[in-house]
């Protein structure tokens, strides 16, 4: 065991960590006033102004968004959003009774702010089943899903679903009917807060002592959704962001605060005193910490490589909730150590004392196993993780529908009857645009697609006056989330158009929710390469500058990229397969670069962490076994409480109805666990030793290159202090 004591700084050569870490002491009430100012402030000011979330999901340049921008400018009206208004009567919807009273609610609804037309199943074409029991009315609104007022929808709502009753059953479904219905977060939040605090206490054996990191974290994670209000009045914030950011901000929060607090306990165990201790813990572990938020950052903000505005928003935002975290784990986290210093301390050594053991002699007994047979567990690891990651590869990526909802609200239950009525496809048709086609060809268009495979039944065309343009709804035979149905999409755009385009001598293009999710996985994908490029390049430098290393860096990539493609894969297997009883269906398009950006974040914290540790005990040992060996007994103990807290935090969120936030859950969670227990606990150990000090190679032209940054503080040999091994 490394024993190490450290003649104290002088005021003068204070770093600037350590200055920090005396600040918040001396000012202790002063910091805690400005955080309760700052979190009570900006969420009182964020209510008072209230937000502006808006889901962009524009893709310029792609086919599906140049077909909606060109009736946006010519037919704004079809642009717009609509709501499906189902009624289903046990006997007939042509009763007159059931007429009448269908009839005069949807006069009703016709009257009501935000509608534009009302379209009644009695007046549309194929608009009732074929038994008469179900059919529907088109309410087309004056504006976009996310642009009419929540209020005016569920006054829509309420309004239709008053006329049901005596055997008559109204239902409604659309994108504006589905986020007046979205459900209000909290308890998955609050899951994942206690079964953190569970793990806290078991860790610190004190309430008092498990408590500070989840306040800090509460702090940080609250004052940002406040700012994140704001911006989304100024800057397009899509809706699922606050979740998100509550998701990521809490376990990163959590962790940090942890991972400070951990430095602080083990220097009051080896007897420094309080104002030391969190100062030391602030030199080192703040140092780790400042790094590993700023790499976090770097990967988030590597989302504005793919050009894609829905995700800007969003990266931006979680991006600033990391480091607001960081801030609060630096300045608030050593004010609470000292306002509750001295019951914490005497907590901690009681605790101590009544376990009475070293916790790092586990540690180094796995490292010394590790070390005696290191290939076994890089070869174990490398194919399991191989394993894991072949599912990822027949993933398929879409946007959720209604048909995801849970099935106690009513556009769940649109959607069935839509289904049960006209066919699965009636609930995502494909649109398709005809540009220049006269009209003399407009019935062999009609003819062509009803006749493609595929397609259940086509309308036909209806042309845009004064324009030359016309519109075509394709009914495809499967549901919008079928593989059959993208399929269908390639089929039109790469055989069945084109071939009419010749014969005709018009323009084709095809659009509808289908096609948009098909053209955002094909935007993504090419623009993949420039995105890895991003983040695993400035994530790599980061780590070659600070630990002075080729080879650190190039095994952290290799094996950050293998976890996430293991998470990945547990994502489609559960959600794409429909593993243990949930619905199939595709993965949300954008989950899995969100998930790439803020896995590859995290799992550089775990390397920092780690490989910071060992760094400091190679250069005053030169040892690398024993710098490996030391390094896993510091941080093991750490590092898997700090994964177990990100594991209940985000597995909290497979509590949410939310499919896109239960895809996101379990991807974090599935890799956290995967870096935390088989990455940093076996493989980086195996892999250190197999390197020995080969590991710290650096060549001397890009040593004179690259910056330095160091994690742990730079010390002279007077301050060095003294250090012994223990056997």
């Amino acid at each position: 065991m490394i024993v190490a004591t450290t003649t104290p700084y002088s005021p003068a050569e204070l770093s600037r960590m350590q200055r920090l870490a005396g600040w918040s002491q001396r000012h202790r009430w002063l910091a805690l006033a400005l955080w309760i100012l700052v979190l009570v402030g900006i969420t009182a000011v964020a209510q008072t102004v209230g937000d502006d979330y808006y889901d962009d999901h524009t893709l310029p340049g792609t086919e599906s968004q140049e077909l909606m921008d060109t009736l946006e400018e010519h037919a704004p009206a079809q642009a717009g959003t609509s709501i499906q208004i189902v009624a289903q009567d046990s006997g007939s919807l042509d009763d007159a009774a059931t007429r009448e009273r269908v009839t005069t609610m949807l006069d009703d609804v016709s009257t009501m702010p935000h509608v534009a037309s009302v379209t009644s199943p009695y007046e549309a074409e194929h608009a009732v089943s074929d038994d008469g029991t179900i059919g529907y009315a088109t309410v087309t609104l004056d504006a976009g899903a996310t642009d009419v007022p929540q209020d005016a929808v569920e006054d829509i709502i309420d309004t239709a679903r008053a006329a049901g009753g005596d055997g008559l059953r109204i239902e409604l479904g659309g994108d504006a009917v589905r986020g007046a219905e979205e459900a209000e977060g909290g308890a998955a939040e609050g899951a994942g807060i206690l079964a953190a605090l569970v793990i806290l206490i078991f860790m610190f054996g004190s309430f008092l002592a498990a408590t500070l990191p989840v306040i800090t974290a509460i702090f940080a994670v609250g004052s940002t959704l406040g700012v994140i209000m704001l911006m989304s009045n100024v800057t397009t914030i899509a809706s699922y962001t606050p979740p998100l950011m509550m998701l990521v901000g809490l376990g990163v929060g959590i962790d940090y605060a942890l991972l400070i607090f951990a430095r602080y306990r083990s220097e009051l165990l080896a007897g420094a005193d309080r104002q030391q201790a969190a100062r030391k813990a602030l030199d080192t572990a703040g140092r780790a910490v400042i790094f590993a938020g700023v790499t976090v950052v770097f990967a988030l903000l590597g989302l504005f490589a793919l050009g894609l505005g829905s995700l800007q928003g969003v990266a931006l935002a979680v991006a600033l909730t990391v480091l607001v975290t960081m801030v609060a784990s630096l300045t608030l986290l050593p004010s609470l150590l000292t306002l509750f210093g001295r019951r914490i301390e005497r907590r901690v050594i009681r605790h101590a004392e009544r376990t009475k053991r070293d916790e790092g002699d586990r540690w180094r007994r796995l490292a010394d196993g590790v070390a005696g047979r290191p290939w076994p567990p890089v070869a174990i690891a490398v194919v399991l993780l191989a394993a894991l990651s072949i599912p990822m590869f027949g993933m398929r990526l879409g946007f959720a529908d209604a048909g995801n909802d849970p099935e106690a609200t009513t556009s769940r239950q649109a959607y069935d009857l839509l289904a049960e009525g006209f066919g699965p496809g009636v609930n995502g048709p494909l649109f398709v645009l005809l540009d220049g086609v006269p009209e003399q060809h407009t019935g062999v268009v009609h003819e062509t697609l009803a006749a493609t495979p595929g397609v259940a039944s086509a309308a036909p065309p209806q042309p845009i006056p004064d324009t030359g343009l016309a519109t075509a709804m394709v009914f495809p035979d499967s549901a919008p989330q079928d593989e059959a149905t993208s399929d269908l999409v390639s089929d039109l755009r790469a055989d069945v158009l084109p071939e009419l385009a010749e014969q005709t001598g018009g323009e084709y293009r095809v659009g509808g929710s289908t096609a948009a999710a098909d053209d955002f996985s094909e935007a993504v994908s090419d623009r993949l390469p420039l995105f890895l490029v991003v983040v695993v390049g400035m994530s790599s430098l980061l780590l070659m500058a600070v630990f002075r290393s080729v080879l650190i860096p190039l095994k952290a990539a290799l094996l950050n990229l293998l976890v996430i493609s293991a998470a990945l894969g547990v994502v489609t297997l559960v959600f794409g397969e429909g593993m243990f009883g949930v619905p199939a269906g595709p993965v949300e398009a954008f989950v899995p670069v969100m998930i790439f950006a803020i896995v590859f974040g995290l799992s550089m914290d775990y390397e920092v962490f780690l490989v910071s540790r060992m760094h400091e005990v190679w250069r005053r040992s030169g040892d690398a076994e024993l710098a490996m060996r030391e390094g896993l007994a510091r941080t093991g103990g750490v590092i898997t409480a700090a994964a177990a807290i990100m594991i209940v935090v985000f597995g909290a969120f497979m509590l949410s109805p939310d499919r896109m936030l239960q895809q996101f859950g379990l991807g974090l969670a599935v890799a956290v666990f995967l870096d935390a227990i088989v990455v940093r606990c076996l493989v980086v150990p195996a892999v250190m030793r197999l390197l020995g000090a080969k590991a710290w190679w650096l060549p001397r032209w890009l040593d004179r290159l690259l910056p330095t940054i160091p994690v742990e503080r730079p010390e002279t040999a007077e301050h060095r202090g003294r250090t012994s091994v223990v056997a």
